[in-house]
């Protein structure tokens, strides 16, 4: 599967803020922190930025009107002076954009987009069109961090959208927080407490093993299956599939539910790899284990399938970024993973 690159950040680049599921950093007591993000992004990456339209207009109005936050899109992607666009937060239910999409604008514009969580919707629209976005941080989580961004983050943003040499081997992150702070004003200057990350886990597997990345946040995948988007068994072929569990903490019985699901349509036995993300919190983290074990090696005898666990990508900061279609390597030996090549031209 190869998907169009598309071309590199430069400080002094215009881009959209945008609001593809929930509408929250339009609302009042939401608003300033979504101002403490637009100005990282302009003292910090150099960044020219915009709102589109519908970006700022409230969690109760881009519900009710799933056609306008396509319109955000379409038109973001078509405007050529716009060179990325950055998703403001992720949510639940932006699969309801599909009906308003139009891949050829897509197709026609590649650029920047970068996001997670629900944003794996919009991934997957773009990957529909052909074109490589970022699985990556957002606005009012990772840019407007409480105190200043992590300097993991802040790091792989940088690599991955402004530079376009080779990305290359991506260590595990030395330390990690789910705290939960409310996104009151008044703990604006409280930076969350971190704890110390234990690195990357091989759960099974040998050797080396290479594949382009497809994957996302699994409980909105589960929304895509059987859609427009829904990528055809070929694409999953010979891939290295990434998996992160979101802040819904969903039960490990799900989870086994899922990969099962993964497995009876060939997925799982189609792909070279599997990375997944640190759990929320670190919650379910032995259980999680235990249900990837069992589906995949126990059930379905996939016990030379590499499988790493335990990576700083997702709902758990810090966070790297990881482009759509880019050829990635699991090193089971080292317990490593790396880009293989770069995210942008």
């Amino acid at each position: 599967m190869t998907l169009i690159k598309p071309v590199k950040l430069q400080p002094g680049d215009k881009v959209a803020t945008i609001s593809l599921s929930w509408g929250g950093a339009g609302d009042e007591d939401i608003l300033w922190r979504y101002e403490v993000g637009k100005k990282r992004l302009q003292e910090e990456f150099g960044l020219e930025v915009i709102e589109m339209p519908n970006t700022l207009k409230g969690s109760e109005y881009l519900y009710n009107h799933p056609e306008k936050r396509a319109e955000d899109l379409m038109m973001a992607f078509s405007d050529s002076s716009i060179k990325g666009i950055f998703s403001c937060i992720g949510g639940d239910e932006s699969v309801r954009l599909l009906p308003f999409i139009d891949y050829d604008v897509i197709r026609n514009n590649p650029k920047v987009f970068i996001g997670y969580s629900d944003s794996t919707v919009t991934h997957f629209i773009c990957q529909k069109a052909g074109v490589s976005s970022f699985y990556g941080a957002s606005i009012l989580a990772e840019f407007a961090e409480n105190v200043q961004m992590f300097d993991y983050t802040k790091y792989w943003v940088q690599k991955t959208l402004f530079d376009d040499a080779t990305i290359g081997k991506i260590e595990p992150s030395a330390v990690w927080t789910s705290e939960y702070l409310p996104w009151d004003e008044k703990n604006r200057d409280i930076q969350r407490r971190v704890q110390k990350n234990t690195g990357y886990e091989l759960l099974q597997g040998q050797g080396r093993v290479q594949g382009h990345l497809i994957g996302g946040c699994i409980e909105s995948m589960e929304t895509l299956k059987g859609t427009e988007v829904w990528p055809e068994l070929k694409e999953w072929k010979d891939a290295i599939l990434f998996f992160e569990t979101s802040e819904d903490n969903s039960s490990p019985a799900y989870v086994e539910y899922w990969l099962r699901n993964y497995g009876s349509i060939g997925v799982l036995q189609s792909v070279r790899g599997i990375i997944f993300g640190k759990p929320y919190d670190n919650l379910y983290y032995e259980e999680y284990r235990s249900a990837i074990k069992k589906v995949v090696s126990e059930e379905l005898k996939l016990v030379d399938l590499p499988i790493l666990y335990n990576m700083n990508f997702g709902h758990t900061a810090p966070m790297c970024v990881l482009p759509y279609g880019a050829m990635a390597e699991i090193d089971c030996e080292e317990k490593g993973f790396s880009i293989i090549e770069s995210g942008v031209v």
